[in-house]
């Protein structure tokens, strides 16, 4: 007897159950008069659904404020759904809320246990202390490098001294020419412009009062003493000492400077002594060449508003500006030098082996530079306040 092959079981598809599955999904309507309505079953395996989820998420992220919220065609409403439905509404009543009474019993509760996420504690009087004696350590560890970098250098300089034939003669005529010669254009432009600028302003103030003959005394002793090698050392300081801790940066990266550990070579010889001798006996003549553009420019903002000849000004301006008055310029070039180079040498040594420290260590080699000079050029102010006067 032949087994008779029994058919497989067909599900059958009503058409009243996909209507019900859409009934059942939760979703917001929002009417014209900017009522929400909210359908469905707002309930945790309604709202698991990937899909009941995200459409939820969206409609709920595109609802324009409203007043009025009814939630009576919601088929059911469970702790999750009104959670969610609370933290929308940002933890406040609606001004007008339909709902029947379990769905405003489970509203309360859910609101009664709601709490906000705690904040953040701020920071106390032991933080502070704390942070100011991390600073201060910070400090005093960067204050021991600098001085252990400054002694380094002294005893470079000795050992150059005691055998001349061993010091990096060629690193330094090739940090002269880079440091020196290659920023004359450039500082002559900037003082020149300084100084048709300076005379310009002057000579409106003098021409009220009838003293246009003491422009050169201006000139002279705010160019030659101040403007000129401030001017000079802070251009210096954005040029040649940012190049300097980029270059010694970049053999950080590279491992240049382990390789030259690994070899014996000495960096404090073959890179920062080279570096500072040079811009140290670089920076007083480039002051001087700054200062000088400057009066250039000076004579010949003075020759056009006030008729005061370039001749009168060159014969006038020894005797407006004592000789000690460039010695003190010259004096503090160089300390201006020694500080840039140093600095800029000292932020090189200390880059990180990536990209990111290598611009934070040029950037704070710049910054501090160019505070340096400025604290400098104060203490120089004080010191020698009553230098370069005539009685």
């Amino acid at each position: 007897m032949t087994e008779l092959e029994q058919p497989t079981p067909v599900a059958a598809e009503w058409p009243g159950d996909a209507d019900a599955s859409q009934a059942a999904q939760p979703r917001l309507e929002q009417r014209a008069g900017a009522d929400v309505v909210a359908r469905g079953r707002w309930t945790a395996l309604a709202l698991a659904s990937a899909p009941h989820w995200k459409a939820v998420s969206a409609q709920l992220a595109a609802l324009r404020p409203a007043a009025r919220w009814d939630l009576r065609p919601v088929l059911q409403l469970d702790h999750v759904g009104a959670q969610l439905l609370w933290n929308h509404w940002q933890r406040r009543w609606p001004e007008v809320l339909e709902a029947s009474p379990s769905q405003r019993e489970l509203l309360e509760q859910v609101a009664q246990f709601s709490v906000d996420e705690p904040r953040e504690p701020g920071p106390t009087l032991l933080d502070a202390l704390r942070r100011f004696a991390g600073l201060g350590w910070h400090a005093l560890e960067t204050t021991q490098r600098f001085v252990t970098l400054i002694g380094q250098f002294v005893l470079d300089l000795v050992r150059v001294l005691r055998a001349p034939h061993r010091a990096p003669w060629r690193d330094i005529s090739g940090h002269l020419y880079s440091t020196g010669a290659t920023a004359l254009p450039i500082t002559a432009l900037v003082g020149l412009l300084i100084g048709v600028v300076l005379a310009y302003l002057t000579a409106q103030q003098l021409r009220q009062y009838g003293g246009e003959s003491f422009i050169v005394n201006i000139l002279g002793l705010a160019l030659v003493r101040e403007l000129g090698p401030v001017l000079a050392a802070v251009l210096v300081a954005g040029r040649s000492g940012s190049a300097m801790t980029a270059q010694i940066g970049v053999m950080r990266v590279t491992e240049e400077l382990d390789a030259m550990r690994v070899m014996g070579i000495p960096r404090g010889l073959r890179l920062v002594l080279p570096r500072v001798l040079a811009l140290s006996l670089a920076m007083p003549l480039i002051s001087m060449w700054t200062s000088a553009a400057a009066m250039a420019g000076g004579m010949i903002a003075a020759d056009l508003t006030l008729g005061i000849s370039p001749a009168y000004f060159v014969e006038a301006l020894p005797r407006a500006v004592p000789l000690s008055n460039v010695w003190l310029a010259l004096g503090k070039s160089a300390v201006f030098g020694f500080f840039i180079a140093l600095i800029g040498c000292y932020h090189g040594l200390r880059v990180l082996p990536n990209t990111e420290s290598l611009g934070q260590r040029t950037t704070s080699s710049v910054v501090i530079s160019i505070t340096t000079v400025i604290l400098v050029d104060a203490l120089f102010a004080v010191l020698f306040r009553s230098v370069g006067f005539r009685g």
